[in-house]
């Protein structure tokens, strides 16, 4: 999601909640959970899962790795709902020609520095560049070059864009910094 003018282009980049982030929290906690009841049940010897026989699981070794199993299920459960609720890598870039100013704000983990603002002056973008790797793992992120300062993603390297997505993002920011595009 983006809004334009002559002079500013802001674009929101949205962060942790995403309906798959949701999906796969909410599998991994309920298949997490039920490890735990199988293991938890091998070890009292009652069945806490009707349509699970758990009475047929040995406690020593199958019920303390079902049980492992669940208890490190619900840790990564627990981390990717922390992630999703505290939204983080949410945040916007903020083009500014007037000012000439580049802004961009991310939210991180709580803590001291949460907050992820940089801030750079419009003539020392040299680039947009754009990084596309095919194969299995396909990967297009958009780069914002910077003198001295390296590169800076303006996508998430998650983000599934086409490469004409990509390509015609990255020929419109170019074009509204006036700066040139890198294909890597």
């Amino acid at each position: 999601m983006s809004w334009r003018s002559d002079r500013i282009w802001i674009e929101l980049i949205a962060g942790s909640r995403k309906p798959s982030n949701f999906c796969w929290a909410f599998i991994l906690f309920l298949g997490s959970l039920g490890f735990l009841l199988v293991g938890t049940s091998s070890y009292l010897g009652q069945n806490f899962i009707p349509l699970f026989p758990s009475q047929e699981i040995i406690f020593f070794p199958q019920g303390i790795v079902m049980s492992f199993y669940g208890i490190a299920g619900l840790f990564f459960s627990f981390y990717l709902w922390c992630t999703i609720s505290w939204n983080v890598g949410s945040g916007y870039d903020r083009f500014d020609i007037k000012e000439g100013i580049v802004c961009i704000f991310r939210w991180g983990f709580p803590g001291k520095n949460r907050r992820i603002f940089l801030r750079f002056l419009m003539k020392d973008i040299q680039s947009i560049r754009i990084e596309v790797k095919e194969g299995i793992y396909a990967r297009r992120v958009l780069y914002m070059e910077i003198k001295g300062q390296g590169s800076i993603p303006l996508t998430r390297t998650d983000e599934n864009l086409t490469l004409r997505e990509i390509e015609q993002k990255a020929a419109e920011l170019a074009y509204f910094l006036r700066v040139p595009i890198e294909v890597f």
